[in-house]
């Protein structure tokens, strides 16, 4: 039965999709008019940070509003999710919502089989993790792919990439349509989760031949940025820092095949960055259309006016950026800083841009708030209601906002990393290293010049490192401010 105060919710999660990736938001290489027009109709958020750079703990912050060190949930293939805190889509199945599950969840291992599953409220589960065979069921997307008579094995080998009509995006945008259908009259929750942009860097050819190399912008790249990394060698991550037109694309992280990054890895610019850009965007955009699909179909049911829709994106990629690609242990912009767009035509402002710092923590009590619930204590996130609505100035909300990186990949060096931003100053503390990074972004927005070691900067050093300790602090005791005096 269907509470007729309470929105639809559409949740779309790409993976590692960076900030500025979107046309309308500044981004004249890519092609993404459906996304623009979920700007026009929304919120667009310009300045939102996810909680850790890698998948896992950056998705149980943003699925709990709490941080990953507050879960002791912190690094990529953990065998199991704890029983508590509830993720937010059983909070909303206790609301009345049914829930579906599409695509990725990871939040816990998915090697070789499903993942292991908690009280997820998820009653629609068509489950899909990497886009590859390598189990024998369960694999919905697979499983899927199988069923019409294709190996998808042989298809990820194939360097003109998957076809779009047997591609997860298009298999993503099928499942949600079909859980949209068979639940129009009940309150629904759907959390899609695409794996593209994701490497490998393989889009479909006829995708792929619309963006031609030459004309994207080049990465973030000085030289200087070589001796940058290679200070920071020790500081876990999943490429080492090359020149752009020499990537290193072929990752130890990574499953290798014959098409580990574009194409054949001797083909001409193979692993140049720019190569991988142009990918990238084709890539983004296959979602996009994919996107206008699942668009129509709720307009088709009458359905779009009372549905919030919320698309995201994990963590970012640095695509060449200071000499790296993939992710790992680095806080820079591209890798920490993600789309974040709320559309609901019924009752949030439209055209609006807020460049207020935000969190993927906020997500979770913002959708609390929506349908009415009080955020818990526990949650470290706060609701974008206010801003969504017009309630509150769009530029204002956090004084800032917190990266971790704690032991993440399985990797030789374990890591410990914090950061801590306040719309101006980022500082990277290295725990236990005895190395950091302190940029000055108004000055220096492609944090080329790292200011750690700078006399002149000891005491903005000092001043951020207590302020980034303090703000750690805080974790732990996350509801203190809401609860009162003790």
């Amino acid at each position: 039965m269907q509470e007729s105060n309470l929105p639809n919710i559409l949740w779309i999660c790409t993976d590692q999709q960076r900030y500025d990736t979107i046309a309308a938001l500044g981004n004249a290489f890519v092609s993404t008019p459906n996304i623009d027009q979920l700007a026009r109709q929304g919120v667009a958020f310009e300045r939102a940070y996810c909680q850790s750079p890698i998948c896992t703990p950056s998705r149980a912050s943003f699925l709990t509003g709490m941080y990953p060190s507050s879960l002791q949930v912190n690094r990529n293939g953990n065998p199991r999710f704890p029983d508590f805190p509830p993720l937010i889509s059983r909070r909303l199945a206790d609301r009345g919502y049914v829930c579906g599950l599409i695509g990725k969840l990871h939040l816990s291992s998915a090697y070789g089989r499903v993942e292991e599953r908690v009280d997820d409220g998820y009653t629609y589960w068509k489950y899909s993790h990497a886009p590859r065979d390598d189990w024998e069921h369960g694999h919905d997307y697979a499983d899927w792919v199988r069923s019409q008579g294709v190996d998808l094995g042989q298809l990820t080998r194939d360097p003109a990439g998957v076809p779009a009509q047997l591609h997860q995006s298009t298999w993503c945008a099928e499942k949600t349509i079909e859980f949209i259908q068979e639940n129009r009259n009940r309150n629904w929750f759907a959390s899609v989760n695409i794996y593209d942009p994701h490497p490998p860097f393989n889009p479909p050819r006829a995708y792929r031949d619309r963006f031609d190399p030459a004309q994207v912008k080049a990465p973030l790249f000085r030289e200087s940025d070589l001796q940058q990394q290679e200070k920071l060698r020790r500081i876990d991550f999943q490429s080492t820092a090359r020149h752009p037109d020499d990537l290193d694309i072929k990752s130890p992280i990574l499953p290798q095949s014959p098409t580990p990054g574009l194409a054949e890895p001797d083909s001409p610019g193979a692993r140049d960055a720019r190569s991988l850009i142009a990918a990238y965007y084709a890539m983004i955009k296959l979602i996009d259309d994919q996107l206008g699909r699942i668009v129509a179909a709720l307009d088709a049911l009458d359905l779009r006016r009372n549905t919030v829709i919320i698309f995201t994106s994990d963590h970012g990629e640095m695509l060449g950026d200071h000499g790296l690609i993939l992710k790992g242990c680095r806080f820079y912009e591209g890798l920490v800083r993600v789309p974040l767009i709320w559309s609901w035509p019924a009752r949030f402002k439209s055209d609006l841009l807020s460049d207020a710092l935000v969190e993927l923590t906020d997500i979770a009590p913002t959708l609390l708030d929506i349908v009415g619930l009080p955020a818990p204590g526990y949650m470290v996130g706060s609701s974008l209601l206010p801003i969504l609505t017009g309630e509150v100035p769009p530029h204002r909300h956090r004084h800032y906002v917190r990266c971790e990186y704690i032991d993440a990949l399985d990797m030789p060096d374990h890591s410990r990393a914090t950061m801590y931003f306040d719309g101006r100053h980022k500082i990277v503390l290295y725990h236990s290293l005895g190395a950091g990074e302190l940029y000055d972004l108004a000055e220096d927005p492609g944090e080329f010049d790292n200011l750690w070691d700078r006399e002149s900067a000891r005491e903005l050093r000092a001043d951020l490192s207590q302020r980034a300790f303090d703000a750690t602090i805080a974790t732990l005791y996350p509801g203190l401010d809401r609860r009162g005096p003790m």
